[in-house]
């Protein structure tokens, strides 16, 4: 059996990735989101009720609770965090030794932290999808660095640890409830859209901050889009079955059907970090054999030589082809493919109804929650296999207290999970085990485990909602206010903005899918506009001087709604339309009895302000520094320095590995201290050529190359 322990590396090190970029884009809109002269100041969320400080931290899991003792606000707390989170995420993505579940356990706190406070701009399922893969990696990483691959067996296959793969299976398992969930829920949410496979020709245009490539998308055959759609629900309904076959090429199959499916998401919408976790989670469907990182695996592969080994490789391989034909049958059957060779395109319908689809999913839940149970029984299996076979009383002490650990884990993981999950089908959640309800409820507010369901419904079927914010300083001339990233001025092309998540930008796509009373932040917006508070402006234009009221507030604020569309091919001057709809937002200036009526009515009026804080301390002044430092970087530019800086240094770790332990020249030594050949052998060594690569070296491991 191939090993894992390349991949789990790989997820590692994804992980660490995918932190780092999450913490330092909210870094960058901190101020604007919870300072003190933010959209939602952070420090109103976190009031002690006399509650003792181990229940207080308990019931409200975040280290700020400690930024008092550390001369810090809230939101200095906040920037504070997130920066130790980009350090420490950098490091764990370049230094191996990093790569320890204290660090791990460090960036899961911090991240849980942050989302503790961060209100409705952190109630993302991408924040708690890293949460939840962030707790994971903490039992996924190794305690010690594990051991080089000259000192795996000559079978090529490396030595592991009996409990290495216990966890890992729980990110198998992740990825399976958060793609099964996203498929399932496209059609039980009934949208005319996805049932009808027309989604995607609404979806490239009204998602919430598309990419150039989304244009082009948005003008491809209608039958291109409907197949398109097929494919979706294959991929994300079908597919992840396939994550737990006993055959590794259909596992295979699976990862690059989900790696192409997210790679398509990235190139034609701003999804943040979000398929780029996701991509990190597929690392569990391969394996050190498909890595080539068992040298001799892939290119010297023994042929089965005995009968039984021969009829086993056979029937696999049946089993394989017919997998796929189910497969291919099911998608033809139940969508109705059909080739139009005179028109050289594929007609697509669905031929089930809602009703059929329910008794299927209430036939199908709770058999994948055995399904899933089974699986990892197998791996309980074998890591007591490998745990029997341990050498030394000693080591295979240490080896069970480990395996007992990570197998109690694991299971109690498992059973967490099951109470997400099983609420895409409500009779699957009915008929749960009481006792995974209840330890389900114990650690919630942890977010160890979640439901998933992206994509819901399809929006913005008759034109894409936008809210257009306007000042005027007499309210008859009125000016637009543009934001950096969400559409607004027509002849301006979408941005590509990954890995960088715009938070506001996002909310105010929200936000113009109903009242503007659904959305009682925007109210607060409006106010710190109308004070010309610095943060906030930066949020809308990073460069101030871009911003049309950098000069002076605007009197009065206003907000107007209206539909967008992606322009049509000839119209080469602009990338959308757009038509008035109607006033998202009354006209308002401070002081207004309708705006003060809206802050008393949704709780946003500060009857208590911030004390002013001297920046004494040398913390605050470090933060202070830092920030002043980084504020003139447009978020987007920053984070890809930190991907350019990673890159810069991966590539010179690469160039400088084979150098690294070059022996010492000895023939000098030789001439004054002469040895037996026989005993020596530095001879032979000094004639040889370097050595082109070490694969010996932990560091430099040849699958980075």
């Amino acid at each position: 059996m191939a090993g894992s322990r390349v991949p789990r590396q790989l997820f590692l090190q994804g992980v660490a990735a995918v932190f780092m970029f999450a913490f330092a884009s909210l870094y960058t809109q901190i101020p604007g989101l919870y300072g003190s002269e933010g959209i939602l100041p952070a420090r109103r969320t976190l009031r002690p009720q006399g509650k003792g400080r181990w229940q207080q931290l308990w019931e409200t899991p975040t280290l700020l609770w400690e930024a008092p003792r550390l001369g810090l606000d809230t939101a200095q707390g906040l920037e504070l965090l997130t920066l130790l989170g980009t350090v420490l995420a950098l490091g764990a993505l370049l230094l191996h030794s990093l790569r320890h579940p204290l660090i791990y356990l460090l960036l899961w706190a911090a991240y849980l932290s942050v989302c503790q406070v961060g209100q409705v701009f952190l109630y993302f399922q991408w924040d708690s999808l890293l949460l939840e893969t962030g707790f994971l990696a903490v039992l996924v990483a190794p305690l010690r660095p594990p051991p080089n691959q000259k000192q795996a067996p000559q079978g090529g296959l490396t030595e592991a640890l009996p409990h290495e793969d216990l966890p890992f299976w729980l990110v198998r398992w992740l990825l399976f409830r958060l793609m099964f969930a996203s498929g399932v829920v496209k059609l039980t949410s009934r949208c005319p859209a996805w049932w009808g496979l027309t989604a995607l020709t609404y979806h490239y245009e009204t998602q919430c901050l598309p990419t150039p490539a989304a244009w082009l998308a948005h003008h491809l055959p209608v039958w291109l889009h409907k197949l398109s759609v097929v494919a979706t629900f294959l991929i994300e309904i079908a597919v992840p079955l396939l994550f737990f076959a006993p055959i590794r090429r259909l596992r295979l199959t699976a990862f690059y059907a989900q790696a192409l499916l997210q790679v398509l998401i990235i190139i034609t919408g701003n999804y943040n970090f979000f398929n780029l976790l996701t991509l990190v989670l597929t690392t569990t469907l391969l394996d050190d054999h498909h890595l080539s990182a068992e040298p001799g695996l892939r290119h010297h592969k023994k042929m089965p030589t005995s009968w039984s080994k021969a009829l086993l490789a056979k029937l696999s391989l049946l089993f394989e082809l017919a997998v796929y034909g189910l497969l291919a049958y099911g998608t033809m059957y139940y969508f109705g493919l059909e080739v139009d060779w005179k028109q050289h395109a594929i007609h697509s319908k669905t031929t089930f109804t809602f009703y059929q689809f329910s008794q299927w999913l209430k036939m199908v839940t709770l058999p994948t929650v055995w399904l899933g149970a089974a699986s990892l029984a197998w791996e309980l299996l074998i890591a007591l296999w490998r745990w029997i076979h341990v050498q030394g009383w000693l080591q295979k002490f240490f080896a069970g207290v480990q395996l007992s650990i990570l197998g109690t884990a694991t299971v109690a993981l498992f059973l967490i999970s099951l109470v997400p999950y099983s609420y895409v089908e409500p009779g699957t959640h009915g008929r749960l085990w009481i006792g995974a309800h209840r330890l389900f409820g114990t650690v919630e507010h942890l977010q160890l485990a979640n439901s998933y369901g992206l994509f819901r419904r399809m929006t913005g079927l008759g034109g894409r909602p936008e809210v257009v914010l306007e000042g005027s300083y007499d309210g008859h001339h009125w000016t637009e206010i543009e934001f950096m990233y969400k559409p607004g001025n027509v002849s301006r092309p979408p941005p590509v903005l990954v890995p960088h998540q715009p938070r506001l930008d996002w909310q105010m796509w929200f936000a113009a899918l109903g009242p503007h009373t659904h959305s009682p932040w925007f109210t607060n917006l409006v106010l710190r506009l109308l004070q010309g508070k610095e943060p906030v402006i930066r949020l809308v234009q990073n460069h101030i001087s871009r911003y049309p009221f950098h000069k002076q507030p605007p009197t009065y604020i206003r907000a107007q709604r209206y539909k967008y569309w992606f322009s049509q091919p000839g119209e080469r001057s602009q990338w959308w339309r757009r038509q008035f709809v109607e006033e998202f937002f009354p006209p308002v200036s401070l002081g207004d009895p309708t705006l003060q009526t809206l802050l008393r009515q949704f709780g946003l009026q500060d009857k208590s302000p911030a004390r002013a804080r001297s920046p004494s301390s040398a913390l605050a002044q470090t933060l202070n520094w830092v920030r002043m430092q980084l504020s003139p970087l447009e978020p987007p530019i920053l984070l890809w320095g930190l991907l350019g800086a990673v890159v810069a240094v991966r590539v010179v770790q690469t160039l400088l590995a084979p150098w690294s332990f070059q022996p010492l020249p000895l023939a000098r030594k030789e001439k004054h201290h002469p040895t037996p050949k026989k005993d020596s052998g530095v001879a032979s060594k000094q004639d040889a050529p370097a050595p082109k690569s070490n694969s010996s070296d932990s560091q430099s491991p040849r699958w980075k190359k």
